[in-house]
């Protein structure tokens, strides 16, 4: 990226590099472990003209999501019951009935969607997963097999009409061409409808450490201060603005073409706030990335003093986040002997870089490790309660952010 994403200024400034890391999706088969693997650069920008945070290499969405996306936003308990929360929350305060059209971007397998429908509206998923949207299709969400653009945006409104939302959650901020994103939103919103995104909010990554959500899905780190100017380009307004305690604090932003729904307070409120916890200031972002810099040292130091005590470890949970952290990390085979998983996407494969292989939740009680590295702490509480026997036994749990702790 020469030009930042929402402004096109060319003042970007990097304060944080996590050096080199293969796609964090990128779980393989075991045939493919001999096969070249490509690493890109992880390094984080912040645009001095706007505010906006934003990797700076950018790659290709055909790489990332075409073929054998792993990841299911179905597999917790709480993450499906944020969904249900989400669609009923939105068909209430809309009064969303039969003849509303919800589209949801980046639908995954559908849980959103689903939810939306039991509240009464009609649904229609887009993703560009071949493998997910199989999944969906036989849980009877109808779902475009394709990248969300303005041809995609135009097809739907010639087949169904205009939509009175479009939902886009943890998808916003993987998107590189912003603008024909929004122009495409544009043409599907009806002239009062309402377009939703949720995305982690980068107050949140700062304030907790939360520096493993970085990856390459994850081209843009969202805050409000710059994206306002950003929907006012449209003739949109951001009028409300939630947040939201998933994946380890998230924003809810809802836009509008200007003058249409009354704007909250909040938006204002958070740009404020923003401003004064200097999110955008050289000082703060270069302390986040000492600090950065510092839990690398202190996760590595524990590991491998517990190694060194003779102690077994392996990792819980294999989520996108836990990918950066051990490939900035260096966390390999020699310290982690397996990866437990729910997903059966990710079951049987080996993790992008490290190549730890990844088994069901049974291995952790089958081989009892003394150790495991929570890599999905944003549902810590909800794993370590699934896997209490692993804790009766004796089994002891390493929280790695902000600072490592043993649980």
């Amino acid at each position: 990226m020469k030009t930042c994403r929402l402004c096109t200024s060319l003042d970007l400034r990097k304060f944080l590099d996590l050096g080199f890391t293969p796609p964090a999706d990128g779980f393989l088969r075991r045939e493919q472990l001999q096969e070249p693997e490509t690493w890109y650069p992880l390094e984080v920008m912040v645009c001095l003209a706007c505010g906006f945070v934003q990797l700076s290499h950018v790659v290709s969405p055909e790489v990332l999501y075409r073929h054998d996306y792993p990841y299911e936003s179905s597999t917790t308990r709480s993450g499906r019951r944020h969904w249900g929360e989400f669609a009923e929350t939105v068909s209430r305060r809309l009064s969303l009935g039969s003849e509303d059209l919800v589209v949801d971007i980046g639908s995954n397998v559908g849980v959103l969607l689903s939810a939306f429908r039991d509240n009464g509206a009609r649904i229609l998923g887009v993703d560009p997963a071949s493998n997910i949207v199989r999944i969906a299709e036989k849980r009877g969400v109808e779902t475009l097999n394709d990248f969300f653009g303005i041809e995609v945006a135009k097809q739907i409104v010639a087949d169904r009409g205009k939509a009175s939302v479009v939902t886009a959650t943890n998808v916003f901020a993987h998107v590189n061409d912003l603008h024909a994103f929004v122009r495409a939103i544009d043409i599907l919103l009806k002239d009062n409808g309402v377009f939703i995104f949720e995305a982690p909010y980068f107050v949140n990554l700062l304030r907790l450490l939360e520096y493993d959500t970085i990856y390459h899905e994850h081209l843009s780190y969202l805050s409000v201060k710059p994206l306002a100017p950003f929907f006012e380009k449209f003739g949109m307004e951001i009028f409300d603005v939630e947040e939201r305690d998933i994946h380890g604090g998230s924003f809810r932003v809802y836009v509008g073409r200007k003058g249409r729904l009354e704007v909250s307070e909040a938006p204002a409120k958070m740009i404020r706030a923003e401003e004064e916890l200097g999110i955008y200031t050289p000082e703060v972002l270069d302390r986040f990335a000492a600090a950065v810099e510092e839990n690398r040292r202190a996760l590595t130091w524990m590991l491998r003093s517990l190694k060194h005590e003779g102690k077994k470890l392996a990792g819980v949970s294999a989520p996108a986040k836990g990918m950066t952290l051990l490939n900035y990390c260096r966390i390999g085979t020699e310290t982690l002997d397996f990866i437990t998983e729910k997903s059966s996407l990710k079951i049987g494969r080996f993790t992008p870089g490290m190549h730890i292989p990844v088994y069901s939740d049974d291995a952790l009680l089958e081989r009892m490790p003394d150790f495991a590295l929570l890599l999905a702490w944003n549902f810590a509480e909800e794993i370590m309660e699934n896997l209490s026997e692993y804790r009766k036994r004796g089994g002891k749990f390493i929280i790695p952010v902000p600072m490592p702790r043993i649980v």
